[in-house]
């Protein structure tokens, strides 16, 4: 008997919960109090934003124009230009669309885009970096072999690989987290739609899944971050067998860009969900979701290509091309 209330009590509660078929929006936190600051922000990150499509965009003209430029290393380039500016696309147009009009909402199926997007971006990308280090390891510890072990289709399918992987990922993720029952409002912590802020607000014990899934990513980009190690303890050692200082030199100089976008991203990756509970707050959680959702998109075009004489070359050409077209 008493069992029969405790059922009827506990559907009636059920009713009451708001499950995740009946959430149509969720409210994003604003990036910040006054509408001053929001515009100030708003300013700012379209500044970023169109920073980041610059560097991007000038990098993939670049690679994509100059058949000087058709070589493995500027292929998986051209990639990694592409899924930053899919990248910072993802968060940063609805972040500053909401500080702008003064606003909170995204739709239930606009979350869901953004965490499908936000997975398969940063899994493709880091797959990417891991495949990039392999072509630095063949090009300077196996260089005889470069060509076979580094021709069109090889790089193509490793490319693709890459992009797989994302896709993979990112529909496993975004399927686990939105087949939950969402129990808890529909308010995210986060300006962006963010797995871990939105698992808050699951009901309890229910998104066991979803953490097995996290951790089962973690752990393929831990052995990433291994395989990248490694290659570069290789790499290394046979720069440092070699007997000019001239071709020590070149090797390092292709080398080092990809070595600094690599620790970016993954410094700033570890800091924003391994950080101590003890600093853990909705401002500081706000400022390292800017950090890894805008610095390496808008950091690795200045790091990687803008620097690069043969890419500034090829941009030249590309410039005095057009004009002379125009004329």
């Amino acid at each position: 008997m008493s069992h029969g209330f405790m059922n009827i009590g506990l559907q009636a509660q059920e009713q009451q919960m708001p499950n995740s078929s009946s959430i149509s929006e969720f409210l994003l936190l604003p990036l910040a109090d006054t509408r001053q600051l929001q515009l100030l922000h708003f300013w700012l990150l379209l500044g970023i934003y169109l920073a980041a499509l610059l560097g991007n965009g000038l990098i993939s003209t670049a690679v994509a124009c100059d058949r000087r430029l058709h070589t493995p290393m500027y292929f998986f380039l051209l990639n990694l230009a592409l899924l930053d500016l899919g990248s910072i696309s993802t968060t940063l147009p609805k972040a500053m669309a909401n500080a702008l009009w003064d606003t909170r909402a995204i739709s239930y199926a606009g979350c869901a885009a953004q965490v499908f997007c936000i997975f398969f971006f940063l899994s493709a990308e880091f797959s990417l970096l891991t495949i990039m280090s392999y072509d630095r390891y063949i090009a300077i510890c196996k260089p005889l072999h470069y060509g076979t072990l580094m021709d069109s289709r090889a790089c193509a399918t490793m490319a693709a690989a890459a992009w797989g992987a994302g896709v993979l990922n990112s529909l496993l993720h975004t399927d686990s987290t939105f087949s939950l029952p969402l129990c808890q409002g529909n308010v995210v912590n986060q300006f962006f739609c963010e797995v871990p802020q939105i698992l808050k607000l699951s009901c309890s014990a229910s998104y066991f899944r979803e953490v097995v899934l996290i951790i089962f990513s973690a752990s393929l980009v831990f052995g990433c971050f291994v395989f990248i190690v490694v290659s570069y303890v290789q790499i290394f050692m046979a720069v440092l067998r070699m007997p000019s200082e001239q071709g020590r030199h070149k090797a390092f100089s292709t080398c080092l860009p990809h070595l600094v976008v690599v620790s970016l991203f993954v410094s700033i990756g570890i800091f924003a969900y391994l950080k101590p509970f003890s600093i853990s707050s909705p401002s500081v959680n706000l400022m390292m979701a800017l950090l890894y959702s805008v610095f390496p998109p808008t950091l690795n075009p200045i790091i990687y290509g803008l620097r690069n004489r043969e890419i500034k070359h090829a941009l030249s050409r590309v410039l005095q091309y057009t004009l002379l077209h125009h004329q």
